[in-house]
């Protein structure tokens, strides 16, 4: 979905003949200039232009008329008239182009208008309703191309002063009356505003308004989160905000919108993550689905949408942490920037986490996340590290503070499980804290992945495969996808299914090419196809990740309970070429 504008100066040949080829393209280019400032202050994307032409889009309709009446009125200071049509409709991208019926609509709106009129379909006037933009009927219209009549309308520009009080955050008036700047909370916030209903049917509301409830009764469940309350969040209802604005207003961080549209038995819902400090956007996407039963439906998109965030809001906040200064570090900011160095599974990384995670407990004693992540680190220094005893406390010692004062942490519940069932093969606390992650927040890949691998170890490959493929399915592009992946190759081996422990050994080094063991996973998969060449060149690469290994330390992490599997996988990596 997107708000399309076209602009084009009026009488644009008899004027270029007028002026002449170098004062026509010195007033080609300063015309441009003008425009692309007004873009610039409007968060508007350039798309083309074409001779004194100008094809832009806009995330937000508002956005798009204030920029629209901007750029007229700042043209219009060249001595030269343009006019604007804009349309708001679903654009199609193809190699680096936009196209579709929208964008043909929109220009041919722009066709219909007089010099210095800013025209909309109906469509974009609708979804402005309620901003403070005013626009004179212009009735229907027949545009050429276009199947049907089409009902345009006219920005009044006097409503607005032409422009001059238009501010490039969009909005004018607030929801009711100006409210103040709230402050941000110490955690990253969001607040989840109402879904546009863009089915033309009122009755279409209840399905929106309940995937956006059960959006924000899942984000509430991630206790490192700040979610706004449904009340707060539904008083923008039916009003044309500005992202910066809702941020500002709410004390959040980060904005999540969206759409619905049902047609027939089908459902299509657009989301998008958006940064409301800068505008930016984090993450977008488009569900499609039948509605064979819709309750199911919008649970299985919930949670969609709900396990795609979380990865999306840390990355972004992992981001802001390295931007802070080093003076101005909390404990929060400690463990966001610790986090890239733990992802690695790695002892040499491991070590640059712990010391920022030791300076967070320092400040906070009792933060369930970063004693979780300490643990995590301890461990992987402890298996791909020597087997020291120190090491092996120190882990065990922050998992269960983890656990113990992390009873609504799903993910440190989780990580704290994983840890225990590596050092002391307790698999039993480990799939308790699993459960209890998972009554927290049923949608945390992370959790899903880590079970996946314990289960995968205890011997009950179907969970252990259920749990990677949930996981995967709710975030292909977390950082920690290679976790799930792990699970799977665990459990196909397992199974004897060597084909698709390959599989998923490569694409776990595919997301972590810093880890060792999706190369042991890999390379003794096709060693038990007999793809011995094949073998060697993924256990070179896991001497060249980890220098030294060995079958025997090689094997270690393999936690299998059945102590066959790990001799299996040994004689495996033997035929891979690994030494003894």
């Amino acid at each position: 979905m997107a708000t399309i504008l076209f602009t084009d100066i009026v009488g644009s040949t008899d004027l270029a003949v007028k002026l002449g080829d170098r004062p026509w393209q010195r007033l080609v280019a300063a015309h441009h200039a003008a425009v692309r400032r007004e873009l610039d202050r409007f968060h508007g994307h350039e798309v083309d232009t074409a001779g004194d032409g100008f094809f832009a889009t806009f995330d937000q309709p508002a956005q798009g008329v204030r920029a629209a009446e901007a750029i007229v009125a700042a043209v219009a200071k060249l001595g030269v008239s343009i006019r604007a049509g804009l349309h708001t409709g679903e654009a199609e991208a193809a190699e680096e182009k936009l196209g579709g019926i929208a964008v043909h609509i929109a220009n041919r709106v722009m066709a219909a208008a007089e010099p210095g009129e800013i025209l909309v379909s109906s469509t974009l006037r609708d979804l402005v309703a309620g901003s403070g933009l005013e626009f004179s009927d212009r009735g229907l219209r027949e545009l050429k191309g276009v199947p049907g009549e089409w009902h345009l309308w006219a920005l009044v520009r006097d409503a607005t002063d032409g422009g001059k009080d238009a501010s490039a955050d969009g909005v004018r008036s607030p929801v009711a009356g100006p409210r103040p700047s709230l402050p941000l909370p110490e955690k990253p916030s969001i607040a989840v505003l109402p879904f546009t209903n863009l089915s033309g049917d009122p009755d279409q509301d209840y399905f929106a308004d309940g995937m956006v409830e059960d959006i924000i009764t899942g984000l509430s469940r991630i206790k490192w989160i700040f979610v706004i309350a449904r009340n707060s969040s539904f008083a923008y209802r039916g009003k044309e905000m500005d992202v910066k604005q809702v941020g500002r207003e709410l004390g959040v961080r980060y904005v999540l919108e969206g759409s619905v549209r049902r047609s027939g038995n089908r459902v299509r819902i657009t989301a998008q993550l958006i940064d409301a400090r800068t505008g930016t956007h984090i993450w977008a996407d488009r569900y499609d689905r039948a509605l064979d039963d819709v309750f199911a439906v919008q649970d299985e998109l919930t949670i969609s949408v709900v396990g795609v965030i979380e990865p999306s809001l840390r990355e972004a906040e992992i981001e802001r942490a390295r931007r802070k200064r080093p003076d101005s570090l909390d404990a929060y900011d400690l463990y966001l920037r610790a986090l890239p160095f733990a992802f690695t599974a790695m002892p040499q990384d491991a070590d640059e986490a712990l010391t920022l995670l030791a300076r967070a407990i320092e400040l906070e004693p009792d933060y369930a996340a970063a004693h979780a992540a300490i643990a995590w680190c301890h461990e992987q220094r402890y298996l791909r590290g020597g087997l020291n005893e120190e090491v092996k406390r120190a882990a065990l010692h922050h998992a269960r503070a983890a656990i113990a004062v992390g009873g609504d942490d799903a993910a440190a519940l989780a990580t704290a499980g994983f840890v225990v069932a590596v050092i002391e093969y307790d698999y039993e606390t480990a799939t308790a804290a699993f459960d209890r992650s998972f009554a927290l927040s049923g949608s945390s890949a992370l959790a899903l992945g880590f079970s996946s691998i314990v289960r995968a170890w205890k011997g009950d490959d179907a969970t252990a495969m259920d749990h990677a493929t949930r996981a995967i399915r709710l975030s292909p592009f977390d950082p920690l996808l290679y976790v799930p992946y792990i699970g799977l190759a665990y459990a196909h081996f397992a199974a004897g299914r060597f084909e698709e422990a390959a599989a998923a050994g490569a694409r776990a080094s595919q997301s972590n090419p810093k880890f060792s063991m999706p190369y042991v996973l890999h390379a003794a998969a096709l060693a038990n196809l007999g793809r011995g060449e094949e073998a060697k060149v993924v256990a070179d690469r896991l001497r060249e990740v980890e220098p030294g290994v060995t079958v025997s330390t090689a094997i270690r992490s393999a936690r299998f309970a059945n102590p066959e599997k790990n001799a299996e996988l040994g004689k495996a990596l033997l035929l891979a070429g690994l030494p003894e």
